[in-house]
């Protein structure tokens, strides 16, 4: 095959010499993926975008997906209508209508997905309307409905220079009017509750009032008068009477009323990131620096507070439940349910995530970031059984074949050991000081392969089921980094994919280079995650850049393949996949890269990862023509007082 026009030659084997041919049609898979989870929540970098729903579900986002998660029946829906990061979530007065907006983004041929807002049932998910193809720039961070006229308006802002404010007849598609609304980042813009021609905007070193007249925005700035002006406006709420109230990143309080303003000085210490009225008409505020939650009387004095742990970041929204209850966004990716006083605990990726392994017995996966943080999750709870922060960003990690260990390598060329039960420290080395792509213990656990991209694999031996490690070899001879690795079945051999797209083969024992095919050409491989090999290069597509796919992975039961590539997309083939342009399944979900794909032990689920939306996603493996009946036989106890939400609930069972 070519890539970028640099031939890359492929081995057959042996007993398929006579019969294999290029023009060979390949079906599609036999089964079929669903999104079962979707991990964590986008607390890092945006606003007001948890809200709790008529049903009892909450509804959030994270990729490209919107969750929907019953956390009485624990159950996730999913809204998948998007296909790039949604930015910005809001609720009708109905509290059936939702209204998502999406940044701009590119598709695999290259042709841009255009920036828009997207109305949908809640119940039915299916997509009513679709807002401003083509109007918005970059993409859409701010989405309001009005409130007092039966939700008939929306408001948007896009990621413009000039930060467009728009307002729609959203059941027509119909713009009304806009404006250009500031040269500096908007933060909130929402309607107020009792004049649907009013909108609140606020953001860097402004709050604006904008009257609706005709069509057009008429602004009337909000004067801070003797009060000095805050860099930031952050949040916006509304008190029962009408009043506006908003945080800033000085941590005071602003209360706007017709003909006066007034404030409360020092409510927090740093930026208030949000701020939320409840239906008994206090005030909730959750902090930044500080990551305090604090409730407010009536007259905005304080009543009691508590703190969110510093492993879970500042407070990123606030959402009321059921009376009593509280939940809590994180900028740290974590849902939170609380009641005044409690504390909390963490969860969830913030950087770039990269580092995903199966255990090779039990229904367990860890994943590593560049947030230095590694966690060991339960599949069937969904809740991280522990998470261990580390010196230095995470790039790869891998099980030993016992299970009791768990290799992860690191964005400087060093890699550790942890124990996969007490998650506590075993060993630790450095090779290079550059990127380790991969570690890969052999299939008999005596071998762990470090892949570097200083173009070289490290090679050590292991005793004392993955406690002792000793280096014996090094595999010179990649011009280029390291990309992928995989171990023969008798851990004899290993296969290699570097950066600039060669397959190379290499005895393990000694760490020479083979280059006699006939040795390696019958190999069996105890895995297919390499991206470059005869069994595998049917993934990529017609003129593929070599980076457009991130990685592979074969089913245990050697039936399926799974690739991610840099569009978003999870794919399914038929293995092997060793027919040019293979046809697959495709599944939406990610945004940006999908980093990485494994399935587990037992074929029933399969794991991805996605880079720079930091998401964790489940997927159940359905075999075409079988129907999944579902039961909850792990229901778990009741839920305390505090506990994490956007990673939690029992498995459906096939």
């Amino acid at each position: 095959m070519f890539l970028r026009g640099r031939p890359v030659t492929m081995h057959i084997p042996d007993q398929q010499k006579e019969s294999y041919t290029l023009d060979h049609k390949v079906a599609l898979p036999n089964h079929k993926l669903k999104l079962q989870w979707v991990y964590g929540y986008r607390g890092r970098d945006c606003r007001s975008n948890l809200y709790l729903l008529p049903t009892g579900e909450i509804v959030y986002f994270n990729a490209s997906v919107v969750v929907l998660y019953n956390t009485e029946e624990e159950q996730q829906r999913h809204y998948l209508g998007h296909n790039d990061d949604v930015k910005c979530l809001c609720v009708h007065p109905d509290m059936v209508t939702i209204a998502t907006g999406q940044v701009a983004g590119n598709s695999k041929d290259g042709k841009p997905l255009l920036p828009h807002v997207r109305v949908w049932d809640s119940v039915t998910l299916n997509t009513l309307h679709v807002i401003g193809m083509g109007t918005f720039d970059r993409g859409v961070t701010c989405v309001a409905f009005s409130k007092s006229n039966g939700g008939t308006f929306l408001c948007a802002v896009d990621d413009a220079n000039d930060h467009i404010l728009s307002v729609w007849n959203w059941q027509k598609e119909k713009q009304l009017a806009e404006v250009k609304c500031s040269n500096d980042s908007v933060l909130a813009a929402v309607f107020h509750p009792m004049d649907d021609n009013l909108i609140v905007t606020c953001g860097k070193s402004h709050i604006n009032f904008w009257t609706i007249d005709s069509n057009t925005l008429v602004k009337k700035q909000g004067l801070f008068e003797k009060h000095e002006k805050p860099k930031y406006v952050l949040c916006v709420a509304f008190a029962e009477n009408g009043d506006a109230i908003t945080g800033d990143s000085s941590g005071n309080i602003y209360i706007w009323a017709k003909d006066l303003m007034s404030q409360v000085s020092g409510a927090h210490e740093g930026g208030i990131f949000s701020l939320c009225v409840l239906k008994d008409g206090t005030l909730i505020s959750g902090g930044g620096k500080d990551r305090k939650v604090v409730l407010w009387g009536y007259d905005y004095r304080k009543q009691t507070d508590m703190e969110v742990g510093e492993s879970f970041g500042p407070v990123r929204t606030l959402a009321e439940g059921k009376p009593g209850e509280l939940f809590i966004g994180t900028t740290k990716n974590a849902i939170l349910r609380a009641s005044f006083p409690d504390t909390l605990t963490p969860i969830g990726h913030t950087d770039e995530l990269w580092g995903l392994d199966i255990h090779p017995s039990m229904e367990q996966f860890v994943t590593c970031s560049q947030d230095k943080q590694v966690h060991l999750w339960d599949t069937n709870s969904h809740q991280p059984l522990w998470s261990k922060t580390i010196e230095v960003t995470g790039r790869c990690a891998g099980f030993h074949p016992s299970g009791a260990v768990i290799a992860v390598g690191t964005m400087t060329g060093r890699w550790l050991v942890l124990d996969a039960d007490t998650h506590d420290l075993v060993s630790m080395h450095t090779d290079g000081d550059e990127i380790i792509s991969n570690v890969k213990y052999s299939p008999d656990g005596n071998f762990l392969a470090v892949s570097s991209h200083d173009n070289f694999v490290y090679i050590y031996a292991v005793t004392e089921n993955g406690r002792k490690y000793s280096r014996v070899g090094k595999c010179t001879g990649h011009s280029s980094f390291i990309t992928h690795v995989d171990w023969s079945k008798d851990s004899r051999y290993l296969i290699t994919n570097s950066g600039d797209y060669e397959i190379l083969f290499w005895e393990a024992a000694s760490s020479k280079h083979v280059t006699n095919m006939d040795t390696v050409r019958n190999v069996e491989w105890a895995t297919s995650t390499c991206t470059l090999s005869f069994n595998t290069f049917g993934v990529w597509p017609e003129g593929a850049d070599g980076t457009d796919i991130n990685a592979v992975c074969r089913s245990h039961d050697g039936s399926l393949l799974a690739s991610a590539d840099d569009f978003g997309k999870v794919h399914l083939f038929s293995f092997p996949c060793c027919q040019p342009r293979a046809p697959s399944h495709e599944y939406g979900g990610h945004s940006s890269h999908v980093t990485n794909v494994a399935f587990l032990h037992d074929n029933s689920h399969l794991i991805s990862t996605g880079g720079k939306d930091t998401s964790i996603q489940q997927w159940v493996v359905i075999q075409t023509g079988c129907f999944l009946v579902s039961c909850n036989p792990l229901r778990s106890p009741p839920l305390s007082v505090v506990q994490p939400i956007a990673i939690a609930l029992p498995l459906n069972r096939r």
